[in-house]
């Protein structure tokens, strides 16, 4: 995120400064002990609380889903929301070309019962196709080259969406009892880049989302009746058990609990940095001792 404002006041070094107006508010600013604090009350609300804490506070907020039971339960609570002026939350899709059928299937009947929510659909780049994406970086790229596969798939398209659309904030589907990683997630966190992630449904159980559904008849993936609980790419999704994570299913056997987007940089990605960074280090040595410039 851009520097806070070099100013003393606590409106200023909480990021809630009066009197600008809503054009400059490119960015919240949370020092630590304010986002401990604010996590700690939001602990304490249920999610639509949340969700309508996020819609006062969050400028540019946006909604990340693959479409899966939390990031669904999500979409409705949003849609439900007693606001005078309809909440404007709009959704990104990533679109990795290599979903399950039932999972496009989902989207458009997510679409069908949420006429008002718009979703924004981002592949990977260059990419309209499996055929297309294939033809770039081979088939099943994902043995021969998994973190490569994560970054161009699924990494890259999720920086270029908020980076087109100005998102400074997202609301994710990432629970506490999902396992892995997720085991101490915060309800609002901020990455290593200053996006702001806000995960309403944290403290939740599988049970209790489960039960959200049911409750408000939430259109789900068909996959569900067939032993899925964790739905992604169909190269690296199996069913689970009722004794396993509902995560397990996600690169079955394996260490691998997420698939980039929520992890640090991987190396692929600080490979990327490194070498644009080189260029631009020679860039500058080149315009500071006078050498002529080529146009790319």
């Amino acid at each position: 995120m851009s520097p806070r404002p070099r100013s003393n006041s606590p409106e200023a070094e909480s990021g809630y400064a009066s009197g600008c107006s809503t054009e400059s508010l490119a960015d919240v600013y949370f020092t630590r002990s304010h986002l401990k604090f604010v996590n700690q009350q939001l602990a304490k609300l249920e999610p639509q609380d949340v969700l309508r804490w996020c819609l006062t506070s969050l400028p540019r907020l946006w909604q990340t889903s693959a479409f899966g039971l939390t990031g669904l339960a999500i979409m409705d609570m949003i849609s439900k929301l007693d606001y005078a002026i309809k909440p404007d939350i709009e959704l990104i899709f990533l679109d990795t070309l290599y979903h399950f059928s039932q999972t496009l299937d989902l989207v458009q009947r997510v679409e069908h019962r949420y006429p008002d929510l718009k979703i924004h659909t981002f592949k990977p780049e260059h990419c309209e196709t499996t055929q297309d994406f294939e033809r770039k970086f081979g088939e099943r790229f994902w043995e021969t080259d998994e973190e490569r596969y994560d970054y161009v798939a699924k990494v890259e398209p999720a920086q270029r969406a908020y980076r087109e659309l100005d998102v400074k904030a997202v609301l994710t589907g990432r629970r506490k009892t999902q396992g892995g990683k997720r085991g101490d997630l915060d309800i609002v966190e901020i990455d290593e880049q200053g996006l702001i992630k806000v995960n309403p449904l944290a403290n939740w159980s599988f049970k209790q989302v489960q039960a959200y559904i049911k409750e408000n008849d939430v259109p789900t993936n068909d996959l569900l009746d067939q032993g899925y609980r964790s739905v992604g790419d169909w190269h690296s999704t199996q069913p689970v058990t009722d004794s396993e994570d509902e995560r397990a299913g996600r690169w079955k056997g394996r260490q691998k609990t997420e698939c980039g987007i929520h992890n640090k940089k991987s190396r692929y990605a600080i490979f990327l940095q490194e070498q644009e960074e080189k260029r631009q280090q020679e860039l500058s040595d080149a315009i500071t001792n006078g050498l002529k410039i080529e146009a790319a």
